[in-house]
């Protein structure tokens, strides 16, 4: 994990490597504002003077594209969705496997170049739910998030022909967000711990139709 200092200093990034949001408006600025100090501080400690200043807009102009606070961490998980989850998680483990099941276990490999990073920073989705409750509009809309990676789950589950796959979709999540805690902690081998047991889970979830790979 880099240092406090690090993580504030001007111009840093909690975006993936090669991923940034464009700068070309005032709305680019302040996701990409929002995206590293949310992601790397949660919701309650970043103010919106601090959102404004990162972002060099005028106030009239932040208050104008989010009127609230919160509807500016809704289009920030709405952004880490689409960052995090499907070109970060998912393409890359899809792109790493030759089969549905291979690309399924790729998602832990995908987690352990992830927890190597200096900039890992855990899951928003998690840490949002956590700190304002499930209650709470964000929250409820964590949960949704959160959903949406168990239904990219049980797709790749569908493709490799498991069975019960809603029910394996859950317990894979639960595989992910131990091994993100897990990793949190610092266990170095968090993800291949939750690889070895995904695997079991996998043959748990075979139908008669599809034995073992030789």
């Amino acid at each position: 994990m880099s240092s406090p200092d690090a993580s504030e200093a001007p111009g840093s990034s909690s975006l993936p490597a090669g991923q940034t949001t464009t700068r070309d408006d005032a709305v680019d600025r302040i996701l990409d504002a929002a995206y590293e100090l949310f992601s790397r501080r949660g919701i309650r400690a970043v103010g919106v003077d601090q959102l404004i200043e990162r972002s060099g807009v005028a106030k009239a102009t932040f208050y104008r594209h989010f009127p609230s606070k919160d509807d500016l961490v809704l289009a920030f998980l709405a952004l880490r969705d689409q960052i995090w989850t499907v070109d970060l998680i998912i393409s890359d483990a899809r792109s790493r496997g030759n089969t549905p099941e291979e690309q399924l276990l790729a998602i832990f490999d995908v987690f352990g170049d992830w927890f190597q990073r200096e900039d890992f920073e855990a899951c928003s989705f998690i840490n949002v739910l956590l700190e304002m409750g499930r209650e709470h509009p964000l929250g409820k809309a964590s949960i949704g998030y959160l959903a949406r990676i168990r239904g990219h789950i049980q797709e790749l589950a569908e493709e490799a022909g498991l069975e019960r796959t809603e029910e394996f979709a859950r317990s894979w999540h639960i595989l992910m967000k131990g091994s993100i805690i897990s990793a949190t902690e610092g266990d170095v081998l968090a993800s291949k711990r939750a690889q070895q047991m995904a695997a079991w889970l996998i043959e748990q979830h075979r139908g008669p139709e599809h034995p073992a790979a030789a």
